[in-house]
C-alpha cells in the first residue's frame, strides 16, 4: 500500500499552457457561458491539441475562467498550441484572452469527487507568469524560454520582460513570445516602466559568457555605437527626412481632387453599436453592409466598397470633409444600431462630405424581425436622395434580403473577418474554420445565397492557394455553387463565383470571362469582379486591360491594401518600376505592418540596377519591425547576392520551420530548400545533399496529395537537379511547365521557365540553361531582373559566356 502511494505522488515534469479569459469576471452569466464554450472550440480545433491528446500526451483541466492544458510530451507543444489559438483569435477580438507557459514537477491527485486531477508548482508557476500579462499576450517562465532559445525557430519569437514579483512574495523572470501575427508585443502593463533586462536570446545559440566578458562587450559596443552615431546621424535624418516625404507623397496621391469626384457616389461608413452586449457589433455591421450591398447594385452610383470604409470605425474622430476626399466620394452616410431584446433602433444620415450638409435622416424604431426591410427602406432613401435612376431589376434586388435569420447573419459575418486573414501563417485554419461557420449558416437558413457563394469562393481559396489543391476540394466549391444557383441562378453575385469558379477552378479563362461580366452589369460598383477580371488578363498577357481592370478597381475600393499593393506588384512585374513606385508607398500608408509591399519596394532598385546597399537597408528596417518572417525569401537571396555566409546563416534563422512564400508565383518553398541553397553556394557539398534530399521528400508528399500542383513539380525538378539526378530532374522540370506553360500563365508561366533554367544550370548544360534564361528575360513578366543575372551566385556557372553577358547587358537600366 505504501508503495502504490508513493507511485501516485511521484513528481513528474509536465509543459503547462495556462489560459484565462480577461475580464471574465464582468460579463454576464449567459456571456461568460458564451465566452468559455468560444475558447473551448477554439482550443479543442488545434493541431496541437488533437495530436497530443491523440497520442495521450494531453490533459485539459477547467479552471472556472479558463483552463490549463497539461502536456507530457515536448516543450514545444504548449508554445505550438499557443500560436495557434492566438491566431484564431487574430479573427475574434470579442475574446481577449492572456496565456502563460512553463515546465515543471506536477503530480496527480483526488479531487473532493475523488476523480483524478493534477496539481504542483508547474501549474501554479504557469498560472503566475500567466497573471503578469494583458490580453493577447503569451508569456513564458525563463526555464521554457531557455529550452526554446536552443532552436532557430523560436529565438525570434523571445523577447525578455524581465523578473516580476507574484502572489506569496515568488518572484518569476517572464520572457514575451510574439511575432508578426502572433502574440501581443507591447509590455504588459505591470512591466511599463519597469526596468528590465535586455532580450538576450537572438544570440542564445553563440553560448552563455562570462559576466565580466559580457559587461566589457557592452561597454565596447557602447562607445562603438556613439561613434557611428556620430558619423551617420546626418546621414541618417537626411534618409528619415526622405522617407517621411515619401510617405506624404503616397497619402497626397491617394486623395481625390473635387473636380474628379462624380456628384452621385457614396460611401457608407461603419455604424456605431449602441447596443450594451458587444457581440451585436457582428450585428451593426451587418446592418450597414446590407445598405451598402443594396447600394452597390444602383449602376447609377459610385458606391466604395466594404474594405475601404471599415478603417473609419472611429465615430468620435470622424472628419467627413477629409474622407469623402480620401474615399473619392461627395456624400457618406452614417449611422447607429441599437438592439434590445426583440426591438431594434437603427439612425441614418446622409452628409455631403463637401459641406457638411445634413441632407437626409431617419430613426427606425421597429421589432427587430423589421431589421431587413430597414435595410432596404434606407437604401431607397438614399439612391433617392442622389436622384439615381433606379432600375426594375436593381429595386428588385434592394427588395429582397439575403436572411431573415439574424443568428445565420452574425454566423456569415463571423465567417467574412475570418476568411480575411487568409494571408496569415493560420490561413488554411482560418479558412477551414470560415467554412464551418458557413455551414452552420445555411443549416439554419438553406436558402441563404451570398453564404453559399461564400463557401464556394473560401473552398476555391484554399483550393488556388496550395492549401489543398485536390479534385475534391474544388467538387466543394462545385457543391456550394450549385445550392447557390438553384436559389437564384441569374444574380450577381452567382455569376460572379461562377466566374471565380471557372478561373481559380480550371483556369478556365474564356467561361470565367463570360460570368465576370454578366456579374459586372449586375453589380456595377464590386470592386472584387474588376480585380478577378484584371487577374484573368494578366493571367492572359492582356496587360493594358488588365491594369485598367486594376485601376477601376482602386477607383472603387481604395483604401483596400491588396487592391493597391496587386496595382503595384503588376507594374512591377512588368519591369514599370517607375509607375511601382507611387502605388507601393501608397500601399504601405494603408497598411504600415504588411511587410510584402516594403520588401519589394527594397527589393526595387536591386532588380532595377543592382543596387544591393539600398535592398539591405530597406530588409534591416523591416527586420527592425519584426516583420521579416512573411518575407523570409528576399533575405536569403540578398545575403546570397551579397556573397555573405553569416548573413545567409542569420536569413536561415528567419525563415519559418513551414517555408517561405515564393512572392512570383505564391507559392509555399519548404525551409530545407533554402538550407540547400546557402550551402551550395558556399561550397558546403555534404550538408547541401542532405538539404536537397528533404526538398526532395517535402516535394514528392506534395506531388503525391496534389499531382497537378506545378510548383511542386518545379521544386522536386530543382531538388533533383542539385542532388545531380539529371533525368529525374528535368522530367520533374518539364512536368512543372506543362501543367502552367505560358498559353496557360502569362504570368506565374515565366516562373517555370527560369526554374527550368536553373534545373540545366546545376546539370552542367549550359547551352540549355541559356536558352531558357534568354527566353524567360525577354518575357513582359518574367522574374528575371538585371540584378539577378548580373549578382545572383546561382547563375555563376554561365558567366563568361557570350550569350550570358549579352543578356545581362540587355536588361541593365537605359542611361
Amino acid at each position: 500500500m505504501a508503495d502504490e502511494q508513493k507511485t501516485k505522488l511521484r513528481l513528474e515534469i509536465a509543459h503547462v499552457l495556462f489560459i484565462d479569459i480577461v475580464g471574465y469576471s464582468k460579463l454576464l452569466i449567459d456571456e461568460q457561458s458564451e465566452a468559455l464554450h468560444e475558447l473551448n472550440q477554439i482550443v479543442r480545433n488545434t493541431e496541437a491539441a488533437r495530436e497530443a491528446e491523440a497520442v495521450g500526451q494531453l490533459i485539459i483541466l477547467p479552471t472556472g475562467d479558463g483552463m490549463a492544458l497539461v502536456f507530457t510530451g515536448s516543450v514545444e507543444d504548449p508554445v505550438e498550441c499557443a500560436l495557434q489559438i492566438s491566431q484564431r483569435l487574430r479573427a475574434q477580438p470579442s475574446l481577449p484572452v492572456r496565456m502563460g507557459i512553463h515546465s515543471g514537477p506536477v503530480h496527480h491527485v483526488a479531487d473532493v469527487n475523488q476523480r483524478e486531477n493534477i496539481a504542483g508548482a508547474g501549474i501554479n508557476i504557469a498560472q503566475r507568469v500567466m497573471d503578469c500579462g494583458d490580453a493577447g499576450h503569451i508569456l513564458l517562465s525563463k526555464r521554457v524560454a531557455d529550452d526554446l532559445a536552443q532552436y532557430r525557430r523560436w529565438q525570434p519569437y523571445l523577447h525578455e520582460l524581465g523578473d516580476f514579483e507574484v502572489k506569496h512574495g515568488v518572484v518569476v523572470s517572464v520572457v514575451n513570445l510574439y511575432a508578426d501575427v502572433v502574440g501581443n508585443p507591447e509590455p504588459p502593463a505591470r512591466f511599463k516602466g519597469a526596468r528590465r533586462r535586455p532580450a538576450s536570446y537572438d544570440t542564445a545559440r553563440k553560448g552563455r559568457t562570462w559576466i565580466l566578458v559580457g559587461i566589457f562587450a557592452i561597454v565596447l559596443a557602447l562607445i562603438a555605437l556613439a561613434i557611428v552615431a556620430i558619423i551617420f546621424t546626418p546621414a541618417i535624418l537626411r534618409n528619415s527626412s526622405r522617407r517621411e516625404a515619401r510617405t506624404t507623397a503616397a497619402n497626397q496621391s491617394s486623395v481625390a481632387t473635387p473636380a474628379t469626384i462624380p456628384e452621385k457616389s457614396v460611401a457608407v461608413l461603419p455604424f456605431q453599436n449602441l447596443s450594451e452586449n458587444k457581440e451585436n457589433a457582428y450585428f451593426a455591421d451587418g446592418v450597414q453592409d446590407e445598405i451598402l450591398t443594396d447600394l452597390a447594385r444602383v449602376a447609377d452610383l459610385k458606391v466604395i466598397s466594404r474594405t475601404s470604409v471599415l478603417g473609419y470605425r472611429d465615430t468620435q474622430g470622424r472628419n467627413l470633409r477629409k474622407i469623402g476626399e480620401e474615399l473619392g466620394v461627395a456624400h457618406v452616410v452614417e449611422g447607429s444600431v441599437q438592439r434590445a431584446g426583440n426591438r431594434v433602433r437603427v439612425n441614418a444620415q446622409l452628409v455631403d462630405a463637401r459641406s457638411d450638409a445634413h441632407l437626409w435622416a431617419q430613426t427606425y424604431d421597429r421589432d427587430l424581425a423589421d431589421v431587413f426591410a430597414i435595410q432596404t427602406e434606407i437604401a431607397e432613401a438614399i439612391a433617392h436622395q442622389l436622384q439615381a435612376r433606379l432600375l426594375p431589376p436593381e429595386k428588385a434586388a434592394m427588395a429582397q434580403p439575403l436572411t431573415t435569420d439574424l443568428v445565420a447573419n452574425d454566423l456569415y459575418e463571423r465567417a467574412v473577418q475570418l476568411g480575411s486573414h487568409s494571408n496569415d501563417p493560420g490561413g488554411k485554419g482560418n479558412l477551414l474554420q470560415s467554412i464551418s461557420l458557413l455551414e452552420q449558416a445555411v443549416g439554419r437558413d438553406p436558402r441563404f445565397l451570398r453564404a453559399y457563394c461564400r463557401m464556394c469562393e473560401t473552398h476555391l481559396d484554399l483550393y488556388w492557394g496550395g492549401f489543398d489543391h485536390t479534385d475534391a476540394r474544388r467538387q466543394m466549391a462545385r457543391v456550394a455553387l450549385e445550392h447557390a444557383e438553384r436559389i437564384a441562378p441569374d444574380d450577381g453575385d452567382v455569376h460572379q463565383q461562377k466566374g471565380i469558379y471557372f478561373y481559380h477552378g480550371f483556369r478556365d479563362y474564356d467561361r470565367a470571362r463570360v460570368e465576370l461580366e454578366l456579374a459586372r452589369q449586375r453589380l456595377p460598383n464590386s470592386s472584387k469582379v474588376y480585380m478577378q477580371m484584371g487577374a484573368i488578363d494578366r493571367r492572359q498577357g492582356r496587360w493594358d486591360d488588365c491594369l485598367r481592370n486594376f485601376d477601376r478597381a482602386v477607383e472603387l475600393d481604395p483604401r483596400n491594401f491588396i487592391n493597391v499593393e496587386e496595382a503595384a506588384f503588376t507594374r512591377y512585374g512588368l519591369r514599370r518600376f517607375a509607375e511601382a513606385v507611387p502605388l507601393l508607398q501608397r500601399a504601405i500608408a494603408l497598411d504600415p505592418s504588411e511587410p510584402s509591399a516594403p520588401a519589394q519596394l527594397a527589393n526595387l532598385p536591386f532588380d532595377q540596377a543592382g543596387d544591393l546597399k539600398q535592398w539591405r537597408s530597406g530588409l534591416n528596417e523591416i527586420e527592425k519591425a519584426g516583420k521579416a518572417a512573411h518575407v523570409a525569401i528576399f533575405f536569403v537571396y540578398c545575403a546570397l547576392a551579397e556573397r555573405d555566409r553569416d548573413a545567409a546563416e542569420r536569413a536561415l534563422v528567419i525563415v519559418p520551420a513551414e517555408g517561405a512564400v515564393n512572392p512570383y508565383d505564391n507559392s509555399l518553398v519548404p525551409r530545407p530548400f533554402f538550407v540547400a541553397l546557402v550551402a551550395h553556394t558556399f561550397g558546403e557539398k555534404e550538408k547541401a545533399q542532405a538539404a536537397f534530399m528533404e526538398t526532395r521528400a517535402a516535394a514528392q508528399k506534395a506531388i503525391q496529395e496534389q499531382p497537378d500542383y506545378a510548383p511542386a513539380w518545379s521544386l522536386l525538378g530543382k531538388a533533383e537537379a542539385g542532388l545531380g539526378h539529371g533525368k529525374e530532374a528535368i522530367e520533374a522540370g518539364q512536368r512543372g511547365c506543362e501543367l502552367l506553360p505560358l498559353s496557360k500563365d502569362a504570368w506565374d508561366g515565366p516562373s517555370r521557365i527560369l526554374d527550368m533554367a536553373l534545373i540545366y544550370t546545376w546539370l552542367g548544360q549550359r547551352d540549355l540553361a541559356l536558352n531558357e534564361l534568354e527566353r524567360a528575360s525577354n518575357l513582359p513578366a518574367s522574374p528575371t531582373s538585371y540584378g539577378d543575372v548580373k549578382l545572383n551566385p546561382l547563375w555563376d556557372p554561365l558567366r563568361g559566356d557570350p550569350r550570358f553577358e549579352k543578356m545581362v547587358a540587355s536588361l541593365a537600366p537605359k542611361k
